[in-house]
């Protein structure tokens, strides 16, 4: 298990946090009581922000027949819908919603060649909010894969998520279950898939990034 590099920042401005309250606490002698106080929150944050960071080690086996999950979450939707931004036809939509206590890495779901990238300013509603894929802060990425396939996927930011990090741009060549990107504090992921891609998840189901696949051209 390793600490995620975008978490440097946060992690530090909690232990610089910790030690200013304690360090208070200790100055104007403070009660003993409200000392393990201070001490448990600092405890309970610097948890917390390793908990958000955390970035387990995968063996990530490669398999160009598949979509694996690009994020650790629940399936939240699983529908056919026209998708206006690049392909402007009839997609098959995949969302996948990270709670807080997830993982916050992504992954890409196939390998291939970036054939496009925006990122896109906007709103922070919450993540299961219908106009959340449109409105809010996000990023598409399209990847084809060496047969042709294209497959979209989005990073969508929610209440919590203030930041969405990507390490892609177009013609970069990746490759599946590589980091393509990381939310901070949860949100959610969607994936675009061709009409006809064989859905090998359900609703509800919790999946696994660069582990779980997803579809199945």
């Amino acid at each position: 298990m390793k600490f995620h590099k975008e978490g440097y920042t946060s992690l530090a401005l909690v232990v610089l946090f910790a030690f200013v309250i304690n360090a208070l606490a200790d100055y104007y002698d403070a009660p003993a009581y409200l000392k393990w106080v201070f001490y448990a929150l600092s405890a309970f944050l610097v948890i917390t922000i390793l908990q958000f960071f955390r970035s387990p080690t995968k063996h990530i086996s490669i398999d160009e027949r598949v979509v694996l999950c690009p994020a650790d979450g629940k399936v939240v939707v699983i529908e056919e819908t026209e998708e206006t931004e690049y392909f402007n036809d009839k997609r098959i939509q995949v969302s996948i919603f990270m709670s807080p206590i997830n993982v916050h890495v992504n992954r890409n779901p196939i390998s291939g060649i970036v054939s496009y990238f925006k990122y896109h300013p906007g709103k922070f509603l919450v993540a299961w909010h219908p106009k959340s894929s449109t409105d809010n802060e996000r990023t598409t990425v399209v990847v084809k894969n060496q047969s042709g396939v294209e497959v979209l996927f989005r990073q969508i930011a929610g209440a919590m998520a203030r930041r969405i990090v990507w390490y892609v741009k177009e013609n970069d060549n990746v490759k599946q279950g590589d980091e393509f990107g990381f939310i901070k504090f949860g949100s959610r992921v969607d994936l675009f898939l061709p009409i006809g891609t064989d859905v090998n998840v359900h609703i509800g189901d919790k999946v696994t990034g660069g582990k779980t696949v997803i579809a199945r051209f």
